[in-house]
């Protein structure tokens, strides 16, 4: 009995020191990507980054995550000369107070993952337009000071471009994440313009995505929301579109087109010298079938120009994966 006490108590210990050192043995990865795919610049836009911890090692990994992220998480962001970029002054202020921490215990299982987002403007000062390299950490134990262990990320390149140029309506160009160009319409037909469209939301690129949309139309489509805008001045009408669009990246709102297809098929075209109808079946591929839909693009034409106003989505029942 004596031998079997001692055998569970050195199992015991040998988990607590497989736990304790699983990340310095390289078992638990920690990853950084940047959630939405896109131009970011210097004023006041967000620059979401999306952090991931996997587990690799054979036992749960378990570490403590604060409600208030600035006792968990840290970016190190450095100009490419090696420059690191002040920390926010909000971040510097929540850690210099006194007061108690809340957190919770988070458990990954071997083999699993564990994501959550954080906007590196609530942990960076960032005063001017360049290019950046960024690491994150993160705090297992919870940051108490410059000296608590970490554990480190991979690196990401920052581009964060000077002020968007106003257009000839004073609404800010359109700018392609790709090239950094300014986005200009084509000239093209109703199924080119919807397969730019679909294509671009494949690439999770939203500045193509939304360059042929017409977002007042698209808003208007709820007559609540068609009143309300008809009750506000110009500025108040350009706020409402403003936040449709962000809710609409966000998916908050009109998911069905929002929705990344996995494949698209253009059924049929037709079309006047004013309006266009496109109808595309569109596959979403899930874990064990793929769901059908056929989506009814309306469109119109305008200063030459073909755009979306209007979209009708139809289910189509489901097929096998192969």
């Amino acid at each position: 009995m004596r031998n079997l006490r001692f055998f569970i108590f050195v199992i015991f210990v040998f988990s607590c020191f497989s736990f304790l050192y699983a990340s310095e043995a390289g078992q638990v990865e920690f990853n950084i990507r940047f959630y939405d795919r896109r131009i970011y610049y210097a004023p006041l836009d967000p620059i979401f980054v999306q952090i991931t911890i996997t587990n690799n090692s054979p036992a749960p990994y378990r570490f403590k995550l604060a409600d208030d992220r600035a006792f968990s998480v840290d970016f190190d962001i450095r100009t490419m000369t090696n420059r690191p970029l002040p920390s926010a002054d909000s971040l510097i202020q929540k850690r210099t107070v006194n007061s108690q921490v809340f957190f919770r215990e988070i458990t990954i299982e071997s083999g699993e993952s564990f994501s959550f987002v954080e906007n590196l403007r609530d942990f960076i000062s960032f005063t001017q337009p360049g290019s950046f390299r960024v690491k994150a950490k993160i705090y297992p134990e919870l940051f108490r000071s410059s000296s608590v262990q970490a554990i480190e990320s991979n690196l990401l390149n920052l581009n964060l471009r000077p002020a968007l140029i106003p257009g000839p309506d004073g609404l800010p160009l359109e700018m392609d994440v790709a090239t950094g160009a300014v986005l200009v319409k084509q000239r093209l037909p109703p199924d080119e313009v919807v397969t730019y469209m679909l294509s671009a939301r494949q690439e999770s690129q939203w500045e193509r995505f939304f360059l042929y949309l017409d977002l007042e139309s698209m808003l208007r489509r709820d007559p609540v929301q068609s009143r309300r805008y008809m009750a506000e001045n110009e500025a108040g009408r350009r706020r409402m579109v403003s936040e449709y669009r962000r809710d609409l990246q966000n998916s908050v709102i009109d998911g069905d087109i929002a929705v990344i297809p996995t494949t698209f098929d253009i059924l049929n075209t037709t079309y006047n010298n004013d309006e266009g109808t496109v109808v595309v079946l569109q596959r979403f591929r899930m874990p064990t079938f793929t769901e059908l839909r056929r989506y009814t693009y309306n469109l119109e034409k305008r200063d030459n120009y073909w755009i979306i106003v209007n979209y009708h989505v139809q289910g189509m029942g489901t097929e096998a994966n192969n």
